[in-house]
């Protein structure tokens, strides 16, 4: 009994110390484990890699339709809002890179920079290296553990330099500065707790690319991020295709109904129920006859009618 506790105290303190010594950064094999249902692409780091032309459709669905579809397939806690942004009118969405931060602690912020920097070649203070990994379609989702007063992890220099490389906005459980200067960079928007006139202070990067908790949601790196007015939505990057397939075929299933309707062709029981094969022939003609809805298969029609009577 002694030596299987033994064993397992053991197990315990080399699975911690690994875990540790990978602090700031996920092992690729552990974020591939996570994020196993996705079967796509992925960035060298083993993030899931959303195809670009997905991200860019995302942009043109609702946010309410979305959060239904995540509903249906048992994912509750996917959104949050309560959120100040620079536009109201700037959606933003793109793969997340993740970064949690903690409150500053002397010995743990030097043992941090020293690798960081003497090993790892970074340079500059700990909430600048999430930047570094930034590429065009990436968003920056930041757990800031809702500091405003020296809790802003943005300001103009970093919005700059992060639109530079996403060319998208960031999402931070936290708070930013410089609201004029943000307010400049043409499609650039973020949504933070506050905004601040303080400059960041006491924070320490503890995780990049790592899951992270923002409110009552967990974000895994290369999540599909939906940020609107309403608030922010992430969705597993093995959902989003179908996310935004469903959301796509939800507008056109709502102007065919909208016609169908108002010239008597059909009820709103009708519409509103599962379709007969004379409705979903009538909508893939209508579909045909507007080419700037995109097109439809039969077969993709019954396959998302098939989750959900919309």
């Amino acid at each position: 009994m002694k030596s299987r506790f033994a064993f397992l105290v053991t197990f315990i303190f080399v699975l911690f110390s690994r875990q540790m010594a990978v602090a700031q950064t996920m092992a690729k094999d552990e974020l591939v484990f996570l994020t196993s249902e996705w079967k796509g692409e992925r960035f060298p780091d083993g993030r899931p890699k959303i195809p670009d032309a997905l991200i860019e459709r995302a942009k043109k669905i609702g946010i309410d339709d979305a959060w239904t579809v995540l509903k249906n397939e048992g994912y509750l806690n996917q959104f949050e809002g309560g959120w100040k942004v620079i536009h109201d009118d700037v959606v933003v969405t793109g793969r997340a890179v993740t970064a949690m931060f903690m409150p500053s602690r002397p010995d743990i912020e030097k043992n941090i920079k020293d690798r960081g920097i003497t090993k790892q070649g970074r340079k500059g203070n700990t909430n600048t290296w999430p930047i570094e990994t930034l590429t065009k379609g990436d968003v920056y989702v930041a757990d800031g553990f809702g500091k405003i007063g020296g809790g802003t992890l943005v300001g103009a220099t970093l919005g700059n330099a992060i639109f530079s490389k996403t060319g998208n906005g960031v999402v931070f459980n936290g708070a930013a500065r410089d609201l004029a200067e943000l307010q400049n960079i043409k499609g650039f928007n973020a949504f933070v707790r506050d905004f601040h006139p303080s400059f960041l202070e006491e924070m320490v990067l503890m995780g990049l690319n790592t899951p992270i908790r923002i409110g009552s949601t967990m974000v895994l790196p290369g999540d599909l991020v939906i940020a609107q007015r309403e608030g922010v939505l992430f969705v597993p990057a093995h959902l989003a295709e179908q996310v935004v397939t469903t959301c796509e075929f939800v507008t056109r299933k709502d102007q065919f109904g909208f016609e169908m309707v108002k010239s008597a062709r059909y009820t709103t029981g009708q519409i509103d129920s599962q379709w007969t094969d004379e409705i979903k022939t009538e909508f893939l003609k209508w579909l045909s006859q507007h080419p700037e809805l995109g097109t439809m298969t039969r077969a993709e029609l019954d396959k998302v009618m098939s989750k959900r009577t919309w």
